[in-house]
C-alpha cells in the first residue's frame, strides 16, 4: 500500500491543484455568466421595450397628425366656392381615417353635412356643449375628450377645425380602439407576450390587449403618472414571484400615454438553459460560434450594413435605393421590406407634401411679382416724379441754402430709385425672364458683388440651354439664397457659382471660403438645427427633382451642389 500512496498522492495533488480549482471555476463562470446573463437580458428586454413603445407612440402620434392635416385640408377647401358634397368627394380616405364619418357644423355646433353616422352626428348636433369643437379662436385642430356614442356604445374622438370664411366647422370622428389597434399591429402582433394599455388624460382605457389585459388600471399604475406628464422610459416591477417591465411613452398631440407590460423572464429562459449547459459543451460551443460569427458576419452584418447606407440614402430622399435587395436573413428581409413599404408611404406624403409646398411656392413668387410690378408702376415712378419736382424747384429758388437742401433731397430721391429698383429685381428677376438663367445668375452675382464685401466669381460650363420656367425660377432663387447665406453668415471673402450644362445633368454649385458649419446628416436635422435657409434649399431642390448635396468643414468654407 505504501508503494501505491506516491502515486495517489500525485492524482490527489494534480486533481486539488488543477482539475478542482479548474472545474470551480467553470462553475463560477457558470452560474457568474448566469446572472450576469440575466441582469443584461433584463436589461435590453427594458431597452428594447422602451424604443418599440417609443416607435408606437411615435407611429400613433403621426397617424393623429395625419387625421389633423386632413381636417386641416377640409377647413382650407371650405374658405373656398365649394360645395360640402364636392369637399368629400375631393378628400381621400375619409372613411378610412374617421370610421365615425366626417360632418360640417356651423359655430354653434348644429348639423350642416355629413358623409354618414346620421344617428351620431345628430346626437353631437343636439349636444355640442358636450364635445369640445373648434371656433374661431383655435389656430390649429382641436381634440376633443374620448366621448361615448350614445347608441353605439363605441368611444369616439372628434377632430375639428374652424373655417373663419363660412363660419363652419368640419370635425370627423374615430375610434381610438380601432386606430391603437390597426397602428400597434405591425409592432406588437398578436401572440406576444406584451400587454398594451392606452389612456386617455383622465386615466380612462381606450385601448388594451395582451395576456395581462385587464378592464381597468389603477390610479397608482406604473408608468401612467409619467406618461401623462410627458416623459417616457421604463420601469421595473416586481409582481408575485415574477419582475414585469414596463414601458412609457406620452402621444403629446393627445395628451394620451401608451403603457406596455410583459414579464422579462418569458424572453429569456430559452436562453439561460443554454448558458447553463456552457461547461459541458464548451468545445461544441465554440466551434459553433465561430460558425455563428460566420454566419452573423455574411447573413446579418453585412446585409444590415448595406441596408444602414441605403437608409441613409433614403434620408435624403433617394427612395429607390432602399428597393434594391441586400440579402441576409429573414428578419433582415423582413426589415428592407418594412422599411421598403415605410419608404413608399413617406414618398406619399411626401408628394402631397410637395404639391402644398409648390402651391404655396407658386403663390409666393406669384405674390413677389406683384409687389414688384407696384413698386415699379407706381412707387418709383412717384419718387421719379418727385425728384423732377425737386429739380424744377432748384432752378426757382435762389438762396444757396435752401438750393443745397433741394440737392440734397434730390441726392436722396435718387438713392431711394435705386434701392426701390435692387429690391423690384430682387422681387421678380427679369433678367431671368427675358435673358435667361446663365444671365440671371451673372447679374445675381454682381448685384451680390457690389451690395456685399464678398467677390462673386461667375463661370458657365457647357452649352446653354433654356429650362421650364419653374426649374429655373427654383435654381434662380437656390443660387439667391445661398448667396446670399454666404455674404450674411460665412464671413467668406470669396464665392464662386457656377452652373453647368452637359446631356445628361445640369448643376450648380455655390463655393464659399467662410467660417463652415456642421453640415446636417439629413434634410430632417435642417430645421432642428436652425438651418432653415438650407430648408428652404432643399424644398425648392424636391419641387423639381433635384438632388442637394451639402459639404462644409470648419474655417474651411461650404460648398454647395444642386444636380438636376
Amino acid at each position: 500500500m505504501k508503494r501505491f500512496l506516491p502515486g495517489w498522492r500525485g492524482i490527489t495533488q494534480l486533481f486539488a491543484v488543477t482539475v478542482l480549482p479548474l472545474t470551480l471555476l467553470l462553475l463560477i463562470i457558470a452560474f457568474g455568466g448566469v446572472n450576469m446573463h440575466q441582469q443584461d437580458m433584463r436589461a435590453l428586454v427594458g431597452e428594447r421595450d422602451e424604443r418599440a413603445v417609443q416607435s408606437a407612440a411615435a407611429a400613433l402620434q403621426s397617424e393623429l397628425h395625419h387625421r389633423m392635416a386632413t381636417i386641416t385640408s377640409m377647413a382650407v377647401l371650405a374658405s373656398k366656392d365649394i360645395s360640402f358634397n364636392d369637399i368629400f368627394a375631393t378628400t381621400n380616405d375619409l372613411a378610412k381615417d374617421f370610421n365615425g364619418e366626417v360632418a360640417f357644423l356651423n359655430s354653434d355646433g348644429h348639423l350642416i353635412e355629413k358623409t354618414g353616422n346620421d344617428r351620431f352626428w345628430g346626437w353631437v348636433s343636439q349636444n355640442p356643449n358636450l364635445i369640445k369643437l373648434a371656433s374661431s379662436s383655435d389656430l390649429k385642430p382641436v381634440f376633443s375628450d374620448p366621448v361615448i356614442d350614445p347608441h353605439s356604445n363605441h368611444l369616439f374622438v372628434v377632430i375639428s377645425a374652424y373655417s373663419e370664411t363660412r363660419n363652419v366647422i368640419v370635425a370627423g370622428a374615430f375610434s381610438p380602439e380601432a386606430l391603437a389597434s390597426e397602428t400597434l399591429t405591425p409592432t406588437y402582433p398578436a401572440g406576444s407576450h406584451v400587454t398594451i394599455y392606452l389612456l386617455d388624460n383622465s386615466r380612462r382605457l381606450l385601448f388594451v390587449s395582451g395576456a395581462l389585459e385587464q378592464e381597468s388600471l389603477e390610479a397608482d399604475h406604473p408608468g401612467v403618472m409619467e406618461a401623462l406628464s410627458g416623459k417616457s422610459g421604463v420601469l421595473y416591477v416586481k409582481k408575485d414571484e415574477t419582475e414585469h417591465v414596463v414601458a412609457y411613452s406620452p402621444i403629446e398631440a393627445v395628451g394620451w400615454a401608451l403603457i406596455t407590460e410583459e414579464e422579462w423572464e418569458m424572453v429569456i429562459s430559452p436562453s439561460l438553459q443554454l448558458t447553463q449547459m456552457a461547461p459541458l459543451v464548451m468545445v461544441p460551443a465554440f466551434i459553433l460560434a465561430l460558425i455563428a460569427i460566420w454566419f452573423g458576419a455574411k447573413q446579418i452584418v453585412q446585409p444590415l450594413q448595406k441596408l444602414e447606407s441605403k437608409a441613409a440614402a433614403l434620408a435624403w430622399g433617394d427612395f429607390e435605393a432602399i428597393k434594391e435587395p441586400v440579402g441576409g436573413i429573414l428578419e433582415v428581409q423582413h426589415l428592407q421590406q418594412e422599411l421598403t413599404e415605410m419608404s413608399r408611404k413617406v414618398q406619399a406624403a411626401q408628394e402631397g407634401l410637395h404639391d402644398y409646398i409648390g402651391a404655396i411656392t407658386y403663390a409666393q413668387e406669384e405674390e413677389r411679382a406683384r409687389l414688384a410690378r407696384e413698386l415699379h408702376d407706381d412707387t418709383i415712378q412717384a419718387v421719379i416724379a418727385l425728384k423732377q419736382r425737386v429739380q424744377l424747384a432748384q432752378k426757382l429758388i435762389k438762396d444757396q441754402n435752401g438750393r443745397q437742401s433741394l440737392k440734397e433731397l434730390e441726392t436722396l430721391a435718387e438713392q431711394t430709385i435705386e434701392n426701390l429698383r435692387r429690391l423690384t429685381r430682387a422681387l421678380r428677376p427679369i433678367y431671368l425672364e427675358d435673358l435667361g438663367l446663365v444671365t440671371a445668375l451673372e447679374m445675381l452675382a454682381r448685384e451680390i458683388m457690389q451690395n456685399n464685401q464678398l467677390v462673386v466669381d461667375f463661370q458657365k460650363t457647357g452649352s446653354e440651354r433654356r429650362l421650364a420656367r419653374e426649374v429655373e425660377l427654383s435654381l434662380y432663387r437656390i443660387a439667391q439664397e445661398a448667396l446670399t447665406n454666404v455674404a450674411k453668415h460665412s464671413k467668406a471673402t470669396h464665392a464662386d457659382l457656377t452652373i453647368g450644362f452637359d446631356n445628361s445633368e445640369i448643376s450648380l454649385v455655390v463655393t464659399d471660403n467662410g467660417n463652415g458649419f456642421i453640415a446636417p446628416n439629413s434634410p430632417t436635422e435642417f430645421a432642428p438645427n436652425g438651418h432653415f435657409g438650407l430648408l428652404g434649399i432643399h424644398e425648392r431642390a424636391d419641387l423639381i427633382g433635384a438632388r442637394l448635396d451639402i459639404e462644409s468643414t470648419m474655417g474651411k468654407g461650404t460648398r454647395l451642389k444642386v444636380r438636376l
